[in-house]
């Protein structure tokens, strides 16, 4: 193309009308090779972007495969801390379950509260000798000799005591019963009529 032009520059002798024709020639020729470049990239652009789409899906896999790895191993370090967490926790409650019931079984002893032993073992006690009791009421009874009834003495009246501890609750006293035929005596003072 720039041959002819240099051409159609030599020879000036030449028409414009020659000249106008060579120009349209020219951007003709030019137009052709605009739409051959165009048409060439089309079909290589669709190759390569058939390529590149390929190359995309193998990356994707790759990495979700990666992805998937990773969140695997991160989910399987979260449950071994949650469950040595879960384990620690568990022993500390354990230890302050522990600590809470003897702080309880203390209080309640010093408060004279039977423990769950205690009831145990004086029920046990009770049976034995519910079972002791019916073996002798199944033997025969052996004829005893009472002995005669004693007369109770008298008892004077103590000074009080005073201290800081409380008194115990006394036994029950029981009373000697005198035979019917000896005179009631009385202590304390005696009132005469006159």
């Amino acid at each position: 193309m720039v041959k002819k032009l240099q051409k159609l520059s030599a020879d000036k002798k030449k028409s414009n009308a020659q000249l106008s024709s060579t120009v349209k020639d020219s951007a003709q020729q030019i137009w052709l090779a605009g739409l051959g470049a165009f048409s060439k990239a089309q079909e290589e652009g669709g190759k390569v972007f058939e390529a590149l789409v390929k190359e995309g899906l193998t990356i994707q896999r790759k990495t979700q495969a990666v992805a998937e790895e990773k969140i695997t191993e991160a989910t399987s370090r979260v449950t071994t801390m949650a469950s040595d967490i879960g384990s620690k926790a568990q022993g500390q409650w354990d230890k302050l379950e522990n600590i809470f019931e003897d702080r309880v079984a203390k209080a309640l002893s010093k408060l004279g509260v039977p423990s769950a032993r205690d009831l145990e073992a004086l029920s046990a006690r009770v049976d034995a000798l519910a079972k002791g009791k019916s073996a002798t009421a199944k033997a025969p009874a052996k004829p005893t000799a009472k002995a005669p009834a004693k007369k109770a003495p008298a008892k004077k009246a103590a000074p009080a005591k005073t201290s800081a501890k409380p008194a115990a609750k006394p036994a029950p006293v029981k009373k000697a019963v005198a035979p019917k035929s000896a005179p009631r005596t009385t202590t304390g003072t005696a009132t005469t009529t006159n």
